[in-house]
């Protein structure tokens, strides 16, 4: 867990470096076809907080926790080559005109992440990978999980943090990551009193989320009334 967060700077670093040097666009036609939707930055945001909170409290059994951790860094090594060999920016656009919470958020979002690293998209593959991880605990809350990891790759094109062949690629990355370190692990391995309580974690994770979105929309509203948010 420490090298993880320890990972997390050079994203940073990455993408500094990325603003002083040429990037390429993996931009498909299907990537001009399709709009920017800022309702998706809700999505974007919510559900990919739940895919990360979701695996830390499901996945309790210390072997499965060691596999779920070694998949997670196999994907931020194998990707930070990628942004370092292939620097890419994201094909946003200028401006996000109108109002309301969802712009505000796709504004917040802009303003947070840096437009660059973008191939393989971390975001997708980090969301099948704790999809994977849970599918291992779970069968059920898998396929949630599955679903969930689905639309945070579609919120990725529809707020045009990435493009497709990012999103391709992330899940691919994640796929390559099940290989290596969850093929070989059967969910028979999991104690059953673990399996039996993993819904009802899946559904505090959910609240946890919840609390967090709540608590962002109030914020939001306490900015807009005091006039410091909504520009």
């Amino acid at each position: 867990m420490v090298v993880l967060v320890s990972l997390v700077p050079l994203y940073l670093v990455i993408a500094r470096r990325a603003r002083v040097r040429p990037v390429y666009s993996p931009e498909m036609a299907l990537d001009r076809l399709l709009p920017v939707v800022p309702a998706w930055a809700l999505v974007y945001g919510a559900l990919y907080l739940f895919l990360i909170v979701l695996p830390v409290l499901v996945v309790q059994h210390h072997e499965m926790i060691r596999r779920t951790v070694w998949a997670y860094i196999t994907v931020w090594g194998v990707a930070y080559g990628c942004f370092v060999l292939y620097p890419t920016a994201a094909p946003r656009p200028d401006t996000v005109p109108g109002d309301g919470f969802a712009v505000w958020g796709l504004r917040f979002l802009y303003d947070a992440d840096p437009p660059y690293n973008c191939f393989p998209s971390i975001h997708v593959a980090h969301s099948f990978v704790s999809a994977l991880a849970c599918h291992r605990v779970h069968r059920a809350l898998g396929r949630v999980a599955f679903s969930c990891a689905a639309l945070v790759a579609l919120s990725t094109l529809f707020t045009k943090q990435h493009y497709v062949a990012d999103v391709i690629a992330g899940m691919l990355l994640a796929l390559t990551a099940d290989a290596v370190w969850f093929a070989g692990y059967s969910r028979a391995s999991i104690p059953a009193a673990e399996r039996r309580v993993a819904p009802f974690l899946a559904v505090c994770a959910c609240a946890l989320v919840g609390i967090a979105a709540a608590c962002i929309w109030l914020f939001y509203e306490w900015g807009l009334r005091g006039g410091g948010l909504s520009s």
